[in-house]
């Protein structure tokens, strides 16, 4: 690696440069698609997420709604193309009961949600309620499955019932409720965090009650091709990958979740605005790991799985933080700055240049809990920058990822040092390529040289996420402070693109022959 940067004199005047950032593109080597479904969302049954966040109610005159569901998030989640949506938990998942949220609202038993805040849950939304919704924005939806506290029978009613053409018991419940025709759900996590808050079991103990409830989980006409996500491993935990690889029968197993969060601690997770280089620096090692717990799971899962035919599925990622002052602690309430968007942009570039194994992800969490892409307050909404930084990137999703060399300097800190650039590439259906780039140094920007290989281009435009300083963030009194502007600092001429990265800044580039 290179120092950050180069003390250069020449006669009596010093002056600095950045450091380059080389990056090789074999445009003509893509092979592998990227999978849409990493750009995928979270939404659980926590704070205010669902209600207030995604559901105001039929009955609210104040907020304009269809069906109780806000409309200015439906064209929020419409323009930021998310491909699918997982619901209702997380922890949640494991104490939900889904035949409490459906039939008329006004008969739905009441619960207690011990695990976030205590508070009352009425159950007014629902499977009908999360199913139309992902249908309104375009979402395949992600059911998480309740194996904590549920039986087989549960869940596989559950499955009949959002799945079945008819005929059954499940099937005509459903109708009576009025949905005719199934909703064809293909994507079902078996249980959640089963090491954890979904019921504290061992690996060996999870492989077999995994292989229990995928059994029941059947396909009836091959419609809706069941896809079945195991409950999987916390950060480095590889052991746990290993025995579900091993002891379950692949047939029965599509892929195999990850959970990792970018957190300074457990017992203190520092704030979200207010953060110093040092606790900044912390969140970027923190979010770098990802990269090596994705090869780690990957070698595991390449040992017994050599075609990769059953994918990693990131299905909880982001930043922690404490909650913002003078809120319930166990609403899990933040504010987003550009620190979160650098680690949505890392993140991103990882999970496309790991695109091979891993096939889905998603954010924790869409609106008002964790790295939230959206925070509403009554009627008012605003977009995060991470809501930008996924946008810009979801030029991403089914295209072909580009092979990719890059040699860049480091951001360091204290005797520690980081990659400072990140940098991923795909070429779209019609022949664009896109080149995605976040620059996580806390100061100082860096020199780009891009190298096209395999193909010629000749237009280059692009889009940039920056701001004056590392702590801005978008309020509902200023909701565009961070917000996406044109890019036209890189320069293309004889296959060679060059340009300069801001600190801490987001770009997407598209290149047109």
């Amino acid at each position: 690696m290179r120092k950050a940067f180069l003390s250069i004199i020449a006669g009596c005047v010093a002056f600095t440069v950045a450091a380059q950032t080389k990056i090789t593109l074999n445009t003509d080597l893509a092979k592998t698609q990227i999978s849409k479904h990493i750009y995928g969302h979270f939404a659980e049954h926590l704070g205010r997420c669902i209600y207030g966040g995604i559901y105001v109610g039929e009955g609210n005159t104040k907020i304009p709604n269809t069906a109780g569901v806000r409309n200015d998030v439906i064209q929020a989640l419409k323009d930021l193309k998310i491909p699918n949506l997982r619901w209702p938990g997380g922890c949640f998942a494991d104490t939900y009961q889904w035949k409490d949220g459906i039939g008329p609202k006004a008969n739905r038993p009441k619960m207690v949600n011990v695990w976030w805040g205590g508070v009352t849950e009425d159950n007014s939304f629902g499977t009908h309620d999360f199913l139309d919704l992902c249908e309104r924005i375009g979402a395949e939806p992600y059911l998480a499955g309740n194996v904590g506290s549920g039986t087989v029978k549960d869940l596989t009613d559950w499955v009949t019932y959002v799945n079945h053409p008819g005929g059954s018991p499940m099937s005509e419940l459903r109708k009576q409720n009025g949905r005719e025709k199934p909703w064809n759900v293909k994507m079902w996590g078996v249980g959640n965090e089963a090491w954890g808050c979904g019921g504290n079991m061992t690996a060996e103990y999870y492989a077999n009650i995994y292989r229990q409830y995928a059994t029941f989980m059947t396909d009836w006409d091959n419609s809706s091709k069941i896809y079945r996500i195991a409950s999987g491993a916390s950060d480095g935990d590889y052991t746990w990958t290993e025995t579900l690889m091993k002891n379950i029968p692949h047939k029965m197993l599509a892929a195999v979740a990850l959970h990792h969060y970018s957190v300074l601690s457990w017992t203190d997770k520092g704030p979200s605005v207010d953060f110093n280089e040092g606790q900044y620096f912390k969140i970027m090692e923190e979010a770098w790991q990802m990269d090596e717990f994705i090869k780690g799971h990957s070698t595991i899962m390449d040992k017994y799985d050599p075609q990769k035919k059953i994918a990693l599925i990131v299905d909880e990622w982001g930043g922690w933080y404490n909650v913002e002052p003078g809120t319930n602690p166990g609403f899990l309430y933040q504010q987003n700055t550009m620190r979160d968007a650098m680690i949505a942009g890392l993140t991103l570039n990882i999970f496309n240049n790991h695109a091979d194994r891993v096939r889905g992800a998603n954010l924790a969490q869409i609106v008002n809990v964790l790295q939230s892409v959206i925070l509403t307050n009554e009627e008012k909404i605003l977009l995060t920058p991470t809501y930008h930084v996924m946008k810009m990137y979801n030029v991403h999703q089914d295209a072909t990822l580009v092979p990719i060399n890059i040699e860049a300097p480091t951001y360091d800190f204290q005797g520690k040092k980081l990659t400072a650039v990140s940098a991923s590439a795909s070429k779209d259906a019609a022949g664009t390529l896109n080149i995605s780039l976040t620059n996580i140094d806390y100061s100082k920007p860096h020199e780009v040289t891009i190298n096209l290989r395999g193909e010629d281009f000749s237009k280059v435009s692009g889009q940039i996420l920056a701001s004056a300083k590392i702590n801005d963030h978008n309020t509902f009194e200023q909701p565009n402070k961070v917000a996406i502007k044109d890019f036209a600092g890189a320069k293309l001429e004889k296959g060679v693109l060059k340009l300069t990265i801001p600190a801490y800044s987001v770009i997407v580039l598209n290149l047109k022959k």
